[in-house]
C-alpha cells in the first residue's frame, strides 16, 4: 500500500520527482544504511580496530566518490542521450563499475570475512529500496517514458523491492528453502536489470539505438531520475554480487 501510494502521490505531483529532493533523500539514506550496515558487519568480525577501520574506508570512501561523480554528472545533463554515432554515456556508466567492482569483491578475503559475519537478510532487506523504480511506471502513465523499456524495467523494479524483505524474513528464521529462495530473488532481481538496461540500450539515440520509440527516450536520462540507471542500477548489481558470494559461502559452510 505505502508503494502504490507512493506512485500515485508522483502522479499526481511530478513537480515533487522534479525537484529532485525525493532522490536526494532516499539515495543518501541508502548510502548511510550501506555505510552504517557494513560497519555493523565488520564488529562482528575478529579484526581488531584499525583492521575494521581501514576496511571500512577502503570501501566506503570509493563508493561515496563514485556517488559524487555520478550524482554531479547527473546535474549538468552528461547522461541525456543525444542523436550521433558517438556511444551513449549512460551504459559505461553502469557497466564500468560492475567490471571493475565484481572481480574485487567476489576475491577479497577481507569482504569474505565481512560476508561471513553479516545476516544474510541484511544484503537482500536492504534492496527494499528497488520499489522506487517504479517512478519509470509513473512516467510512462504520464507518457514521458517509452512503454516498452519503463514496464519491464518499472514493474521488474517493484516486484524486487516487494519481495526484499519476505525473503530477508525467511533468511532470517533460518527456513530450510531460505537460502534458495535468496538466490532466485538475486537471480530475478539482476535478470530484471538485464532486461531493463537492454531496453534502456536500443531505445535511447546514440550508436546503439535499434528501435526509435514514439517517446523521445530523454526521461531515462534526465536529473534525477538518471540517478536510477547511472548509479542506484550498477550499485545494486553490486549489492546481488555480494549476496550471492554470501549464500554460496553459507552453503558451502553447511
Amino acid at each position: 500500500m505505502l508503494t502504490l501510494g507512493w506512485l500515485i502521490l508522483n502522479y499526481w505531483f511530478p513537480e515533487i520527482n522534479a525537484s529532485g529532493v525525493p532522490s536526494m533523500t532516499m539515495r543518501l539514506g541508502i548510502h548511510i544504511a550501506i555505510a552504517l550496515g557494513l560497519w555493523l558487519a565488520l564488529e562482528r568480525t575478529d579484526l581488531v580496530f584499525r583492521q575494521r577501520m581501514t576496511v571500512w574506508l577502503a570501501l566506503i570512501v570509493p563508493f561515496t566518490l563514485w556517488l559524487a561523480v555520478i550524482w554531479n554528472a547527473a546535474i549538468f545533463a552528461v547522461f541525456r542521450p543525444a542523436p550521433g554515432d558517438g556511444l551513449p554515456p549512460l551504459p559505461l556508466a553502469i557497466f564500468v563499475p560492475v567490471i571493475v567492482g565484481t572481480p574485487l569483491l567476489l576475491l577479497s578475503k577481507r569482504v569474505g570475512q565481512v560476508l561471513d559475519a553479516m545476516p544474510a537478510s541484511w544484503l537482500i532487506a536492504l534492496q527494499v529500496y528497488r520499489v522506487f523504480g517504479g517512478v519509470f511506471l509513473v512516467g510512462w502513465l504520464r507518457g514521458l517514458v517509452f512503454g516498452p523499456f519503463a514496464l519491464p524495467a518499472g514493474i521488474g523494479d517493484v516486484a524486487t523491492g516487494l519481495m526484499a524483505l519476505p525473503v530477508a524474513y525467511l533468511l532470517a528464521t533460518g527456513t530450510d528453502k531460505a537460502n534458495r529462495a535468496g538466490v532466485l530473488w538475486n537471480i530475478f532481481g539482476l535478470v530484471d536489470f538485464a532486461v531493463a538496461i537492454t531496453m534502456g540500450t536500443i531505445t535511447a539515440p546514440g550508436s546503439l539505438q535499434l528501435i526509435v520509440p514514439n517517446i523521445p527516450s530523454i526521461a531515462a536520462g534526465a536529473y534525477p531520475t538518471v540517478l536510477i540507471p547511472a548509479f542506484a542500477v550498477p550499485s545494486s548489481i553490486l549489492l546481488h554480487v555480494l549476496s550471492l558470494r554470501q549464500l554460496s559461502r553459507r552453503r558451502a559452510a553447511g
